[in-house]
């Protein structure tokens, strides 16, 4: 097949998932909810946290807005997931792997319309951390952050596509969504490294995840540096590798 024909599958793919934004806007909701109420919840509790001794922020919000804009792209991700494991038990998927597409294309339509839905709760949640007073402090950062979230959504795209093809059922969402919420638990989301407890700081010192976080985290506290986004890249590089190498193996390996 022509790159042009690959291409045009891809998009495809990916606007068949966007799709299901508007014939079920239901299904969306909590993905996109749970972000902004995570951060006002937190915020509200424990807002006085930023007045602590080492803490970066002088707002506890502009800390949490981006731990809330990763989860949201980790549970986009999760979903992606889920919808491919009922693809599989409803047939459908089958209709496309006896088709001529590659499966790294069909891999590829799957974690671009992650990516894509991955905008959706971080908008919202931004929009309402601007109206709460949250200030932005770099907008290259933010660009950044947009780059990063997105790729946080394919990362976590490839995995819920790992799980969904060795188990072959919805009932396996547990599995996909644990991995993204974890991942972002154990890392300075809601503490810098030098509030952290031992171990925890051990885990979040190997974690690459928090360094995606700390890279989104550039649009609200202390601006763009090079050494951070250069590892926030460098982490993502390596997450997509890691779990994409394994869910292009699956999509492969299915059917023979």
């Amino acid at each position: 097949m022509t790159l042009t024909q690959n291409l045009a599958i891809v998009r495809a793919l990916a606007l068949r998932a966007l799709n299901e934004i508007l014939r079920v806007p239901g299904g969306a909701v909590p993905v996109v909810l749970a972000p902004t109420i995570f951060m006002i919840g937190l915020s509200g509790v424990f807002g006085e946290a930023a007045r602590l001794p080492g803490f970066e922020a002088t707002d506890f919000r502009t800390f949490i807005v981006p731990v809330g804009m990763l989860q949201g792209a980790g549970f986009t991700g999760a979903a992606t997931g889920v919808n491919l494991a009922r693809d599989i038990e409803q047939g459908w998927f089958d209709r496309l792997l006896v088709g001529p597409a590659p499966r790294s294309v069909l891999l590829a339509g799957l974690v671009g319309s992650a990516a894509l839905r991955s905008l959706l709760p971080a908008a919202f949640l931004v929009t309402v951390a601007l109206l709460l007073g949250t200030g932005i402090e770099s907008f290259l950062g933010l660009a950044l952050g947009v780059v990063l979230v997105m790729g946080m959504a394919a990362a976590m795209a490839c995995w819920g596509t790992i799980v969904a093809l060795k188990f072959k059922t919805q009932q396996a969402a547990p599995l996909m969504q644990i991995l993204a919420f974890a991942s972002i638990l154990f890392t300075t989301a809601y503490a810098p490294e030098p509030l952290l407890s031992d171990w925890l700081a051990a885990i979040a010192e190997v974690n690459p995840v928090r360094y995606l976080l700390e890279g989104v985290r550039q649009a609200f506290v202390g601006g763009v540096d090079g050494e951070t986004t250069l590892r926030a890249f460098v982490a993502l590089a390596a997450l997509l590798a890691f779990f994409g190498g394994f869910a292009i193996r699956g999509m492969r390996r299915i059917g023979e």
